[in-house]
């Protein structure tokens, strides 16, 4: 990478200061309780502790024979052992037959272990395997230990234990051990309920006929995604021409009675003639210029309780400025423990140059077909950082950021990249 010695300028912040007014401004919200069954993809407001020992009680790990060990140490296909079989233990069975030397039950994975029965012996390790429950089982093999093959009680986890700790997400991974732990609700955070303003006169709805001068809309869609894919609940989205009577409107309507959380506005906010944002919320939230790009111009604010973002109009700069501002704060109002995206350090394949004294977030794609050894290549065929990219962003799949002291990034250079997915 070639380095400058120039860095932002003093009228622009840094992404770091920015993201850092953000998130002391984004409090975590109330704790509700939940159901675990509803509970996917929410935020553990509480650590989650378990309600029973994990086993719950001592059972098989194999389909086979519950014995005493000193019954079958010694056995060999040459000298196998002879045991005589009385109950046949399936799982879920309360059976608690009394074992005494020469006796086994039938037992499996899952099954209780009798109280008298010290090891498990697999049916790979007699000579007939799977039998009639009742016939004798002829052991070939020895056990390497007393108590082989019995998962004992709590051995995974006690009661009372720490089975998932506050600010971790609810995946199928975790609800899953919750749910084996014997708990069915959770404390959780409440998912932030956000509304969408996507602004300007030139927007068309998609499918429309476009007259001279207008464009599909899209930001309205990609920020209810991306919104959405945070754990939010979008509450409202809508798109409004560059007249301050009808933002004024649509905004008080998002912010009526504390409904919204978190107000996302894209366009507007920038310096040209016809800026509703900033012409409408100018006295009320902060306008910026934050050494990034794209997205150098940015608003961030509190009306109320609610959080106000707004965000310049070109997609790629409302995707990069929601991944580097929004996402994280709706993350923090969730109480989760990490906000940021995970980050690799990749070789490119191609290089470009970057803006001095400017973060740059390159739209990226991942070549994955070496898994020792992934590479990354702009997204944009010009390699740039893609501002002016719409259609473009399906092809995306992480951004390499570039530092701002660096202004040109050459082939084989490592780039840190953040993973969108």
């Amino acid at each position: 990478m070639r380095h400058t010695t120039s860095l932002a300028p003093p009228a622009m912040l840094t992404v770091e200061d920015q993201q850092a007014e953000v998130l002391a401004a984004a409090r975590p919200l109330d704790a509700e309780a939940v159901p675990i069954t509803q509970a996917a993809g929410r935020t553990l407001a509480a650590d989650v502790h378990a309600r029973v020992d994990v086993p719950l009680f001592d059972n098989s790990a194999m389909d086979g024979y519950a014995v005493i060990f000193t019954d079958v140490e010694v056995a060999t296909a040459e000298h196998p052992a002879e045991l005589r079989v009385i109950a046949d233990l399936p799982a879920g069975s309360a059976a608690e037959p009394a074992l005494s030397t020469g006796l086994a039950a039938r037992i499996m994975t899952g099954a209780p272990v009798p109280r008298t029965a010290n090891t498990v012996v697999p049916f790979e390790h007699t000579r007939d395997g799977l039998q009639a429950w009742d016939a004798a089982a002829i052991v070939t093999t020895a056990p390497l230990r007393k108590g082989a093959n019995i998962r004992r009680r709590g051995e995974e986890l006690r009661a009372g234990a720490v089975v998932a700790r506050a600010g971790a997400m609810l995946g199928a991974l975790q609800l899953t051990a919750i749910a084996a732990t014997g708990v069915d609700t959770v404390q959780v955070r409440r998912r932030p309920r956000v509304s969408v303003i996507s602004t300007g006169t030139e927007l068309a709805t998609p499918g429309a006929v476009l007259a001279r001068g207008q464009i599909p809309e899209s930001n309205s869609v990609l920020l209810a995604s991306m919104c959405a894919e945070a754990g939010a609940d979008v509450i409202s989205v809508d798109t409004v021409t560059d007249e301050d009577a009808a933002f004024t409107a649509l905004l008080d309507h998002a912010l009526r009675a504390g409904s919204a959380d978190v107000l996302v506005t894209s366009g507007g906010v920038s310096a040209g003639a016809h800026e509703v944002v900033k012409n409408v919320l100018r006295d009320r939230i902060e306008f910026v210029a934050v050494a990034m790009q794209p997205g150098r111009p940015q608003a961030f604010g509190r009306i109320d309780d609610a959080l106000i973002f707004g965000l310049p109009g070109n997609p790629a700069s409302v995707a990069v400025s929601f991944e580097a501002l929004v996402r994280p704060a709706l993350l923090a109002l969730q109480g989760r423990k990490t906000v940021q995206r995970p980050m690799l350090r990749l070789a490119t394949t191609a290089g470009w140059r970057s803006p001095t004294g400017r973060q740059q977030y390159v739209p990226v794609t991942l070549d994955r077909s070496d898994p020792a050894a992934w590479s990354v290549r702009p997204a944009a065929a010009d390699g740039s950082s893609g501002a002016h990219l719409a259609a473009g962003l399906a092809g995306v799949d992480a951004y390499a950021i570039v530092p701002a002291e660096v202004s040109a990034v050459a082939p084989g250079d490592l780039v840190d990249v953040m993973l969108l997915s």
